[in-house]
């Protein structure tokens, strides 16, 4: 076979002989047609090979080179935007911290203008009751005026009758002369004294139309600052409905279960109750008891909301390099589901709690590594894995935003970074919406 090998071959690549002579003998390499063969295709293939393997090299550098700066600009809009989103955040909370000061500034001035208003409806009050004794006086005066013009009319029908008789009965002329000047000036005074009371009687009306109109102007521009505060008290308590709302949490639930926690004599707020038998105090004294009553609620939903993980677990600068849902897994290389949302940062950076609750674990897990596990309101438990520091103990009570450890490597993780998840009822849930969902009210 090789000998025909050569045969086929001699056509194309003939024999070759290098010769070897030495001072007694000559000698010579003979190189057949297949080995020239043979040989020339290895030195071909190993140099093409190094030929391809050059330009791959090149290719991945390239590759690699544009690779990192996607990775550069896309970190760089990744920080921009998260710079952005904060200042939004700050920005949201200075609104409704300032909308709550414009609130408790515009109810102390309607606290002032309710007692202005009940002092000028207590002199209107004392100023109706002042008429009616004058009314009453002025009746009196006016009947007893009648009367003696009546006596007087009566005295002189009898001095009529008694005038031929002048003479005989001088006597009584006289006394009916001294009575007539009596009942003369008994009626000019009680003349002097009605007009009196006429003029004041006026000058009360005056001043009950005056005090009327004060209450009504008091009336408008007590509607209109509780116009604005009613305004205010929508503006902040919407959002925090709105996160729960979409989150599916029953915020009444919520609210009734912060009650009960809450349940000390006098509460938050305590409507304000006003005596009067006005219908304008009574109007506003309702609509400020509501308002106290919405800003009650708005205490409370606070309140509630520092009860269910709607926290941020990171205090710090961080990243976000894993989210919830299937996933390769990072050791194994498999596909799994992947629990919980994956935040890096630098060592020990302060991981706190999202929100109101009890501690139920804190130690280490397998493949979690250090943990700490912190049982919420309405059936929600958080996990905070992978710390390099736990700073808490089981059974201990924390609050939203107070450290609970600190971010590290340990158990099943390939770099430094913290493991967050949501339960709901057992169940894992994407623990990012949550954090989302209240970025704007924290």
């Amino acid at each position: 076979m090789i000998a025909s090998l050569n045969r086929m071959l001699e056509r194309h690549v003939p024999e070759q002989r290098i010769y070897i002579r030495s001072e007694k003998t000559t000698r010579y390499l003979r190189f057949s047609p297949l080995a020239q063969t043979l040989v020339g295709t290895t030195v071909a293939a190993s140099f093409s090979w190094m030929v391809v393997a050059s330009v791959s090299l090149a290719i991945q550098s390239i590759s690699e080179n544009s690779k990192k700066e996607q990775a550069e600009v896309l970190q760089s809009a990744y920080e921009s935007r998260l710079a952005q989103l904060a200042s939004e955040r700050d920005q949201r909370s200075l609104e409704a911290q300032t909308s709550l000061e414009r609130f408790y500034i515009a109810l102390d001035q309607v606290s002032l203008q309710q007692s202005e208003m009940l002092k000028l409806e207590e002199e209107r009050r004392e100023l109706g009751r002042g008429l009616k004794i004058m009314q009453r006086k002025l009746q009196d005066a006016i009947k007893s005026r009648d009367e003696a013009q009546e006596r007087s009319d009566a005295l002189l029908a009898d001095l009529q009758s008694v005038t031929g008789n002048l003479n005989s009965q001088l006597g009584s002329a006289n006394d009916t002369e001294e009575t007539l000047a009596f009942v003369t000036n008994a009626l000019e005074d009680i003349v002097i004294e009605r007009d009196a009371l006429s003029k004041t009687s006026t000058r009360m009306k005056e001043h009950v139309a005056t005090l009327e109109l004060d209450a009504a102007l008091l009336q408008e521009r007590g509607n209109q600052i509780f116009d604005r505060l009613e305004d205010a008290v929508d503006i902040a308590l919407s959002p925090m409905s709105k996160a729960l709302d979409r989150k599916g949490i029953n915020s009444n639930a919520l609210i009734s279960e912060v009650k009960r926690g809450y349940s000390g004599t006098g509460g938050p707020l305590t409507p304000l109750e006003i005596s009067t038998e006005s219908l304008l105090a009574d109007e506003m004294s309702a609509r400020a008891s509501g308002l106290l009553r919405d800003l009650d609620r708005v205490n409370l939903m606070k309140l509630a909301m520092r009860k269910v993980p709607l926290g941020h677990p990171v205090a710090g600068s961080y990243r976000y390099t894993s989210g919830f849902g299937y996933r390769r897994d990072p050791k194994t290389g498999g596909r799994r589901l992947h629990k919980g949302t994956d935040m890096a940062g630098p060592l020990n950076t302060k991981i706190v709690s999202a929100g109101d609750g009890v501690v139920t674990f804190a130690g280490t897990q397998s493949g979690y590594g250090r943990l700490v596990k912190i049982k919420h309101s309405q059936g929600f438990e958080t996990f905070y894995a992978h710390l390099n520091k736990i700073m808490v103990k089981s059974g201990q009570k924390v609050s939203l935003g107070d450290q609970i450890g600190a971010m590290g490597n340990s158990g099943r993780s390939t770099g430094v970074h913290l493991h967050y998840e949501i339960r709901l009822g057992g169940q894992s849930i994407n623990a990012k919406n949550y954090m989302e969902a209240a970025k704007n009210v924290f």
